[in-house]
This record gives structure tokens, sequence and C-alpha cells, in this order.
């Protein structure tokens, strides 16, 4: 207990020499500069096992750069570190949640660190991907997109330090290089290619083939912006994507962007999806890296395509943003003819109000019942009340699944946390 004191007292020292005034997270996602030092104090419950927990997230903004850390050291009664949170490199690098230089959609964006919802293009192949399904399957993904007048580059890889997710789509706008250039809207007509490939050994075993191929889709979309206001953009597409020794699938839609001066932001898409057989929409979704590969069954997730018929179905999604600090995001997937089969993306994000702190976020898939949660749910919601302005007293849960089993098949993690945190901003 001696050694947690000692530790105790050190971050409190050291957060409390630093200067400046509370800020929150989204400065750090923005290009101003800023930032904000969370320490959070408080007990962890895994797997029946209690930790006391210190827990460091600053998120900092210098103009177009921007750093973010999740340092979690959690010690048990005894006051010894937790066995498995830092025994390999990997385990270390994790620390750091991600390094950006500006935003998606700006002239040249990089992202190095924790990918949160990855998109290329119009999301028919890669659609809220994420690289990091829970704190334990951590990994260090990238980010780079070039965009130019007339053409432009996206760019993703999901671990730097082992075999993972690559997705590529370059694009050009054919017209620009026409007398049509100077013509509006349709002068953006945009011509797309997407190459996405898996090079996981464990991406492709099924049971019919267990050789260990990565698997790859690749894809070809076509857009027109039918309206480019400074408030109100909207844009129809098609796309088209192949599976790699499996199915087909297009899909055509119309996205909206609103920007109401700042007081009520609107975001969303609709989209018809027509799938042959042995064909997914956005295959690598939000849910991937856990359901990639079952090592009980020696099966990952494309030899559910075998069985996978032709279907036609539509996607939908929503974000509201309320003087860009009341949020609301949701995404929902789902065949016509087919019932247990939608997907879900939801998150909310609550302003502040007279202290109190609200957020959570939540992914399922095989939906039946979308609020039950199962082996196809990741959850994570936060409740909080400050009671000072640099006090921040919360209870965090967490459902996420881990494969530390020895056999590294998947088991179900929850996290329940109280926390004490001291949030310095400047």
């Amino acid at each position: 207990m001696k050694t947690i004191s000692n530790l105790l007292f050190a971050v409190i020292f050291i957060i409390a020499i630093g200067n400046g005034q509370w800020n929150n997270v989204r400065t750090a996602m923005t290009g101003t500069s800023g930032g904000s030092i969370p320490v959070g104090f408080g007990a962890t419950f895994i797997d029946g096992e209690a930790f006391y927990l210190i827990n460091i997230t600053p998120e900092v903004a210098f103009g177009q750069l921007g750093v973010s850390l999740d340092l979690n050291l959690r010690f048990t009664t005894k006051g010894k570190l937790r066995t498995g949170d830092y025994n390999k490199f990997e385990d270390y690098l994790r620390v750091i949640r991600y390094v950006r230089w500006a935003q998606k959609g700006d002239p040249f964006y990089t992202r190095v660190g924790q990918l949160d919802y990855s998109l290329l293009g119009h999301g028919s192949i890669i659609y809220n991907y994420r690289n990091s399904a829970s704190y334990d399957l951590r990994r260090t993904g990238i980010e780079l997109d070039l965009n130019f007048d007339t053409f432009g580059f996206e760019s993703m890889y999901s671990d730097i330090t082992d075999r993972g997710l690559l997705g590529m789509r370059g694009y050009v706008k054919p017209l620009k290089f026409t007398s049509f250039g100077k013509v509006p809207v349709i002068n953006n007509f945009e011509v797309g290619v997407t190459y996405a490939r898996d090079l996981s050994t464990v991406a492709d075993i099924t049971s019919a083939d267990t050789s260990g191929r990565g698997l790859t889709i690749i894809g070809f979309d076509l857009g027109l912006p039918i309206l480019s206001y400074s408030i109100l953009k909207s844009t129809l597409y098609f796309d088209y994507a192949q599976i790699i020794h499996y199915g087909h699938g297009t899909s055509v839609g119309v996205n909206m962007n609103y920007s109401g001066l700042g007081l009520v932001d609107l975001r969303g898409k609709y989209e018809l999806r027509f799938n042959g057989v042995h064909y997914m929409p956005a295959y690598f979704d939000a849910l991937y890296e856990h359901e990639r590969f079952d090592p009980v069954r020696r099966l990952s997730k494309s030899d559910m395509l075998d069985t996978v018929g032709a279907n036609r179905g539509y996607y939908g999604e929503l974000i509201i943003s309320i003087l860009n600090s009341f949020n609301i995001i949701a995404g929902y997937q789902a065949p016509f003819d087919s019932k247990n089969e939608g997907l879900l993306h939801a998150e909310l994000r609550l302003p502040e109000v007279s202290g109190i702190v609200v957020r959570g976020a939540f992914d399922k898939a095989k939906i039946g019942r979308a609020f039950i949660l199962d082996n196809y749910s990741l959850l994570s919601a936060e409740i909080g009340y400050k009671p000072a302005k640099y006090l921040l007293v919360s209870m965090l849960y967490q459902q996420t699944y881990s494969n530390r089993n020895p056999d590294g098949s998947f088991i179900k993690q929850i996290r329940v946390e109280p926390k004490v945190s001291l949030v310095f901003d400047f």
C-alpha cells in the first residue's frame, strides 16, 4: 500500500503544478490549441478481481497537431501492478492513444494510434472500423489522407506492429479536366477505387479452407453532389464491392450535411443495398476485431459468407449536434427479408449541466432485441458529477471482450470503475 500512496502523491503533485483553465475534450479534436489532463483514481473489478486504478488521459492540441494518451495503472490489493497490462512492447506502445495532424477531409491528414470508426469513401467496405475493441486489445494503427482539388487519396492500416487490415482508396474528379470544370456542382463529380485486405493469417480460415490466406475486398464508387451550399451539402452515390473468392454487392444512397450556424448540425445518410450471395456490406465494421476469428471453432468471419444468400436491405445513419455539445449518433443496417441480422451503432454525448456528465456508446450485431447485451455487444457508459470545477466523481461501466484466455478465445470482460478525477485544462 505504501507503493500506491507514493505513486498517488507523485501524480497529484505533477498535475497540481500545471496552469490553465477548464475546457472539454473536444478541444483536442479541433484545429485550435489547448487540451485537458484528466486524472482518475478509483477501483476496477476485472473478472471478479479488484484492482486500484490510476487513469491518466491527457488530450492536447497545438494548432493542427493533436495528441492523446491513455495510461491505466492497475494495482492489486497487495500493491503489485496488474500482470498482463505491460508485459510486451505493444503494451507500452498502446499508452499513446493517438497522434494526429489536421482532420479527415483537410488537404493533408494523418493519425497514428487508436483508430476510432475509420471510414473509406462512402463506407461500403470499411465503415466505423475500430482497431481496438477493448483496452486489452488496443493496437497502433495509422490513417493517411491527401486531398487536392482534382484528386485525392485515403488510406489506413490497423496495426503497425503486426499483420492487420490495410485499406486504400484513390479518387479523381474527371470533369475538373474538361470544359465542365467551372460548372458548379457537377464539376465535383467523383470516381473512386478502393482496395482493402486483412493480412492476418486467420482472416479467411473456414470449414472448407484452412490455408490461412488473407481476405481482400475491392470496390468502385461514383459520387455526385446535388447540393453544395455553405450550410447544406448533399451527395448521391453508387458503390460496388467484391469480396475476392466470395460475392459482390452494390448500394445506392444519398448523404446530407446541414450546418445551422453552429446552433444545430445534422449529418445523415440513407442507402439501399443489393447484396449478392456470399457478400456482406461494410464487412470491416466496428465489431470486426471481435468477429474476425473464433479460435475454439477455428473459423473466421468469412466462414459465414458461405451461408449468406442474396438479399436486399437498407442502412440509415443520423448524427445530431446541438450547440456543438449535445450529440446523438445512431446508425442501423438490416436486410429487408431476414430477422435478427441487424447491426446497430449508437453514441450519446450530453453537455455538462449543473456539473452532471453523461456519455455512452453501444455496438451490437445480430439484432433481434436491440438492447440485450450478449456476445455480439460492446457497451461503454459513464455518469458523473463535478462538485468542483476541477473535480469529477463518476462511475464507468464497460462490457467488452478479451482474448486473454490461454486458448486465445474471447471471454466477456466487464469493467466497473468508480473514479475520482482531477481535470486540469490549459
